[in-house]
């Protein structure tokens, strides 16, 4: 099975750079359709209005951090089975613990490369 690289992906950061160099990323991967929000509640108004294949959210956010978003994600009947990917600056075990427990599809800790991305995507969506 390969992934349908037009479904919409949603990037969630408070860092505009950050959204940018993501965004540069994806493309590079082949995914077109990326809409981004730069917090967890703008994140997640946007997944209440539309579908999305893939979410890949900043831990270390305000007012609403990328663990709440993922708790929120998967407290809710429509969104829980969304592939959610997290994306840290800290690897501290405790953190990747706590978003296993959350329901993390996979971790990414920063800086990453496009290759990176790639096999976290592979792992969460299947080959592409």
């Amino acid at each position: 099975m390969s992934v349908e690289k037009s479904m919409p992906v949603l990037i969630v950061d408070d860092y505009k750079t950050m959204l940018r160099i993501i965004r540069n990323l994806l493309k590079q991967l082949g995914f077109e359709n990326v809409e981004e929000a730069t917090d967890g509640s703008a994140a997640l108004r946007k997944m209440r209005e539309r579908g999305f294949g893939l979410v890949i959210s900043d831990w270390n956010m305000e007012p609403m951090t990328g663990l709440q978003l993922l708790r929120e994600v998967r407290a809710d009947g429509q969104l829980r089975d969304t592939p959610f990917i997290m994306i840290t600056a800290e690897s501290k075990k405790e953190n990747v613990v706590a978003a296993k427990e959350a329901g993390v599809s996979n971790y990414i800790v920063k800086p990453f490369n496009a290759a990176t991305l790639k096999t976290k995507l592979e792992a969460v969506l299947g080959a592409f």
